[in-house]
């Protein structure tokens, strides 16, 4: 997770150094004012976000820079250089945090297709799969390296046709759900209220998975998921379905695996893995894969 936050960081070096290049032609601070290619670096480095930028009017955006130089860079004197491209990037940290915030549940999500992909392989089943970048549905292809950190869904077919959706707002249920499994075709998933996410009925299996790896938000992680799983149960309830359930944890303790094992002793869920653990991942996606 360390490496990864670094590679996202990536643009944010570079932009920096741009700064760092293109701020050092000027030769005292005030002049920042003039230069119309370094505005939203300034801007940046006075602690506007990029959202923040479309609800500001440019007297505002003037006044932010003015304070900038005023407060910061001048008092740092020949140093204000090194002062802007700092607090440059304190503002953009702002945003790496938050894309880091996501980040474990988007590598939860790679793990599960990677293990879920061997197990297509291993059993020699043919998949289709969405290309999340070009909205396409391609054959399995014979590399398939990093093509985990591309899908939107797969498709298979061994007794009937299923469809696997990540991070759909299922309908009946009017909320967003992690992996739903549906008895239906790639063609069937489309836009508006005629695709097979709208029909009940074609729902077989609906899924949480908490990527998060630290201990003490294992609990809030695992409240989260039993919460929308418990929706899911009483939603499709109403309308007299039962779809599977079935819930994928990083981080599972002691008494949460114990109210995990009380759920699946009484079927009131299906299945459920720990992430971290491949035999119980591996097993868990071939249950998927059998449904």
């Amino acid at each position: 997770m360390a490496l990864e936050k670094n590679y996202i960081a990536v643009p944010y070096i570079e932009e920096a150094k741009a700064l760092k290049a293109l701020a050092s032609q000027v030769k005292k601070p005030k002049d920042f004012l003039t230069v119309k290619d370094l505005r939203v670096g300034l801007l940046t480095a006075s602690g506007l976000s990029d959202k923040s930028l479309n609800y500001l009017t440019e007297d505002d955006r003037i006044l932010a820079i003015k304070g900038l130089i005023e407060k910061f860079l001048e008092p740092a004197g020949e140093n204000f250089i090194d002062e802007l491209v700092y607090r440059y990037l304190l503002t953009k940290g702002d945003a790496l945090g938050g894309k880091a915030r996501n980040l474990a549940g988007s590598l939860g999500e790679r793990k599960f297709l990677r293990s879920l992909i061997s197990v297509f392989n291993i059993a020699g089943i043919k998949y289709k799969w969405k290309d999340n970048d070009t909205n396409t549905w391609l054959d399995n292809p014979t590399d398939d390296t990093d093509i985990e950190k591309r899908i939107k869904a797969i498709y298979w077919k061994r007794e009937t046709d299923r469809l696997l959706i990540l991070n759909i707002n299922v309908p009946l249920v009017n909320k967003n759900v992690d992996l739903s499994i549906l008895q239906a075709q790639p063609d069937d998933w489309k836009i508006g209220k005629k695709s097979i996410i709208y029909q009940p009925e074609k729902y077989v299996a609906l899924g949480e998975l908490k990527g998060g790896i630290d201990p003490a938000g294992a609990d809030e992680h695992w409240k989260t998921a039993n919460s929308a799983l418990n929706r899911i149960r009483t939603s499709f309830d109403k309308e007299k379905l039962k779809p599977q359930t079935f819930f994928i944890g990083a981080a599972i303790e002691n008494a949460m695996a114990i109210e995990i094992f009380k759920q699946l002793q009484t079927g009131t869920m299906s299945n459920a893995a720990n992430l971290t653990y491949d035999s119980q991942l591996t097993k868990i996606c071939d249950w998927i894969i059998n449904l």
